[in-house]
């Protein structure tokens, strides 16, 4: 659907000083930034110091995370925003202390190492803790505090230390958080289940506005700020939308329990864009523009290291993590580095321009990235986090099918150069983990997909949505085209939820996880269906 947004004076003047994206030089992208959102030119330093004792409310109303856990090391991340709705949190442009505690237990009787850093108000008061020299394996509790306020707790862990043999993990994985589609109540349930980890596979925001009731959550208690009743543009846009997601109570208690991993898909910055190309007629540079600032806000709201902080419209977000010899995690980026979608995007028969070689959906950088870890993976299984639909999904019974031409099947040759690598470095154990499609999935991954005997490569374990297509169905309408039509798809369910993966040393287990509706808070949760897929033999039968 197309959204043309109606209020970017910021981002048009910025743009008036730019070409096209050879001009967005690294220090051009970033004093156009500066310039579109009224950042102090001096940087970080430039800010006086606030005195913690004169915040007189709590500025944890957005809670705690950790991500990325390596084997030594975890992330810690809090924002402080005693006021979230407003600009700035309502603090003022001015650093603040704030403290930090890791421990043993819950308690913080037996503290592991404690330390200090600075909220600066040039990243929004976000602080991105990095613990190091930790145990590995471990599980830890961590807070921060700033003057005589003291946050939630929350609970993270250490990855297993490199080459050790880990005998088991336990995933999730989530996408697609539509607020106002409905309640996040499949968060709830994640924050009480047990899993050591926690993938998020895109759309953590969506642009899109956001009425005084929340949409289909159709508050009577409370009425949102108009602020959000417009899609986001700039920085301050990005920024207050966070503010909102990040208020919901079932989102904050996911990201207390367990440490994510995120990947971004395109509605964090602006539906299907594709590298520099936006969704509607925008020029180049206003749009870049655009993509800085909301990949700014991402960092900024999310656990994530200083690798990934954005240098005006790019960021690397595609990295590797390790758990032990038992996986290894290429999280890819899909969007920023793709070439435009076939067709004029959408549904469409494959065809000379979808099926150009020349077209990727990773860039050729990263492509190669991923085959080189392969080649040097001493990992059971090699997992890969990433966003759209990665198999092929024929959608209607046509002996020429039209396909996704926003999903890896808009990029065939990038998944044939993608697949024939993983042949080469003779990965066993493939697993794809997909968000994207509000619905949950489980594929065998064929070497040819028109050919059902071919070898199966891998699977596919696709999450549906936590909120995003408001409450769905079991069965949605197409389910008996789908089905029919793709007989590598063992499993399609249009329900909100999430899914956990069990990866184990003999085999990996799939739980699909639903609620029956997200319209009113407090629906339980159930399992759809199970799959398990065995090492050295891959393909989904029924657990």
């Amino acid at each position: 659907m197309s959204h043309v947004p109606q209020h970017a004076p910021e981002l048009r003047a910025a743009a008036q000083h730019l070409g096209r994206r050879r001009f967005l030089t690294v220090a051009g992208a970033a004093a156009a930034l500066a310039f579109s959102v009224n950042l102090p030119a001096a940087g970080t330093a430039a800010a006086a110091e606030l005195d913690a004792r004169k915040v007189t409310s709590d500025p944890f109303t957005l809670g705690v995370a950790s991500g990325d856990p390596l084997p030594g090391s975890v992330l810690l991340w809090t924002r402080l925003a005693p006021e979230p709705y407003e600009t700035g949190g309502g603090l003022p442009a001015a650093r603040v202390e704030v403290r930090w505690e890791l421990a043993h237990d819950d308690r913080f009787r037996r503290v592991v190492r404690r330390g200090a850093t600075t909220a600066h108000p040039e990243f929004n008061h976000s602080v991105h803790v990095e613990v190091d020299h930790l145990a590995p394996g471990h599980v830890y509790f961590y807070r921060f505090r700033v003057g005589g306020w003291v946050s939630e707790t929350g609970r993270t862990r250490t990855a297993p230390a490199a080459g050790s043999r880990a005998s088991g993990l336990s995933l999730a994985a989530v996408s697609c958080q539509a607020y106002h589609d409905g309640y996040f109540t499949a968060y709830k349930h994640l924050a009480e289940d047990d899993v050591d980890v926690v993938f998020h596979l895109g759309d953590y925001l969506y642009e899109y506005a956001v009425n005084s009731v929340g949409g289909a959550r159709k508050y009577t208690d409370r009425v949102l700020p108009d602020i959000f009743n417009r899609e986001t543009v700039t920085l301050e846009d990005y920024r207050l939308r966070y503010a909102l997601y990040k208020s919901d109570p079932d989102l904050r208690a996911a990201h207390a329990a367990h440490p994510f991993v995120v990947t971004w898909d395109d509605h964090e910055t602006e539906n299907n864009y594709a590298d520099d190309i936006p969704e509607n007629d925008v020029p180049p540079a206003e749009f870049l523009l655009r993509r800085a600032a909301a990949y700014r806000a991402y960092w900024e709201n999310q656990p994530l290291r200083r690798p990934q902080l954005p240098t005006g419209p790019d960021a690397q977000l595609y990295r590797r993590l390790v758990w032990g010899r038992l996986a290894q995690f290429d999280i890819l980026d899909t969007r920023q580095y793709r070439s435009n979608q076939a067709y004029g995007d959408g549904s469409h028969v494959p065809g000379p321009e979808s099926d150009d070689p020349a077209r990727t959906i990773t860039g050729a950088t990263q492509e190669r990235w991923l085959i080189d870890g392969w080649r040097h993976s001493r990992a059971l299984w090699n997992v890969v986090p990433q966003q759209v639909t990665f198999s092929e999904r024929r959608l209607d019974l046509n002996a020429e099918a039209k396909l996704s031409m926003d999903a890896w099947d808009g990029y065939r040759a990038s998944r044939r150069r993608v697949l024939d690598g993983a042949k080469a470095a003779r990965v066993e154990n493939l697993m794809v983990l997909t968000g994207d499609v509000h619905v949950g999935y489980a594929f065998d991954i064929k070497d040819d997909f028109a050919d059902p005997a071919s070898r199966t490569l891998g699977t596919e374990i696709v999450a549906t949505s936590i909120a995003s297509g408001k409450d769905g169905a079991e069965r949605p309408a197409n389910w008996e085209t789908y089905t029919r039509a793709n007989p590598h798809l063992k499993f399609y369910n249009g329900r909100r939820g999430y899914v956990t993966v069990d990866l184990g040393e003999r085999e990996a287990r799939a739980d699909f996880k639903t609620v029956p509706l997200i319209s009113v808070p407090g629906a339980p949760i159930s399992t759809a269906a199970s799959f398990v897929t065995e090492v050295g033999n891959q393909g989904l039968r029924p657990a």
